[in-house]
């Protein structure tokens, strides 16, 4: 009989600490649905126009929904990959609420860094690429989920025959180290061979090498492609400097690179993929939404547009449907 009162004291004290977990549990979901601050880690590879762009759109979203209850831990890495990892290392050390990654490196040092602590990241063309999802389907099944810069690969192409026909030979140069440059590379180049344009690839490891590597390209080729590249948006004006008094036009894969170098894009709007981003912080932060089970989001309506000054000094004729680049 002792043993018995004892095995049902066990017992009913096993019950009443289930009972209290539960009812802990409950407490402790609702008082995150109703924080009284938030703290957002921001991790940006690299200080140029596009990604500064996202930044700001990210936080003016989050800063609308939340007012005064979000602030950020802003960080650049200056385009080190290894800074990435320094700083969001740094994040889940002080335990933020989310990570926002802006740009591919950052979004995978921030991977690396915790399986728990929500991501998402903007200013990645694939995210299958980045993170080495086979059969990539538009959710990534872990803590990340995030906006895409992707624009159409293949009207980009075709703009190489509509705004220089004349062109027989284009060089795509990239940086090697970016996996996503490399991706666009492949399908721009299949693109263009489709048009029965000669691609050569231009590749450089890192921006120590642009200007010979920029320099070779303009001495071989009619025209370059540049894809939304990191390392070449950081270097838009090296670029130029060598390209321009070369008469060699280029393509840009995004407006900042456009800018500095470019004839003309067909470009997302980076404001509006950082903002996009704020808005899906906000589902995950205050309604309490899975990053694992949010679709990557992309901007539906890029533009058209093109560099009047450029244009002009090489004669090519703009049609009506592109918008002049803002100086």
């Amino acid at each position: 009989m002792k043993f018995r009162r004892i095995l049902a004291a066990v017992l009913s004290c096993a019950l009443v600490a289930t009972s209290l977990m539960a009812v802990t549990g409950c407490d402790s979901a609702k008082s995150d649905e109703n924080k009284d601050s938030y703290k957002v880690g921001i991790c940006q590879l690299v200080q140029h126009p596009a990604l500064d762009a996202a930044t700001e759109g990210f936080k003016k979203a989050l800063t609308e929904k939340l007012g005064d209850k979000v602030t950020f831990d802003e960080q650049n890495a200056s385009g080190d990959s290894a800074t990435c990892t320094t700083i969001v290392t740094q994040f889940v050390a002080s335990n933020v609420d989310l990570i926002m990654a802006n740009a591919t490196p950052a979004l995978q040092a921030a991977v690396s860094a915790t399986p728990d602590i929500p991501i998402l990241a903007t200013s990645i063309t694939e995210y299958g690429v980045a993170l080495g999802i086979d059969g990539f389907t538009g959710k990534t099944g872990i803590n990340v989920s995030g906006t895409s810069d992707l624009a159409p690969l293949d009207k980009q192409a075709a703009m190489f025959k509509e705004l220089l026909p004349e062109a027989k030979t284009v060089g795509i140069v990239y940086c090697s180290n970016e996996a996503n440059s490399k991706y666009q590379v492949d399908v721009v180049k299949a693109e263009l061979e489709k048009l029965g344009v000669t691609v050569t690839e231009y590749s450089f490891a890192d921006s120590n090498d642009i200007s010979q590597v920029v320099t070779k390209a303009c001495g071989e080729v009619d025209a370059l492609y540049i894809p939304t590249d990191n390392q070449c948006a950081n270097n838009a004006e090296l670029i130029d400097s060598i390209a321009g008094p070369a008469g060699i036009p280029i393509i840009a894969g995004e407006e900042g690179i456009c800018k500095g170098c470019g004839i003309a894009t067909l470009s997302i709007s980076y404001s509006t993929i950082g903002y996009n981003t704020g808005l899906m912080a906000y589902e995950i932060l205050v309604n309490g939404k899975n990053p694992a089970e949010m679709e990557i989001e992309y901007d539906n309506d890029p533009v058209y547009e093109y560099v009047s000054d450029r244009c002009e000094k090489l004669g090519i004729t703009v049609p009506e449907n592109y918008e002049a680049i803002a100086e």
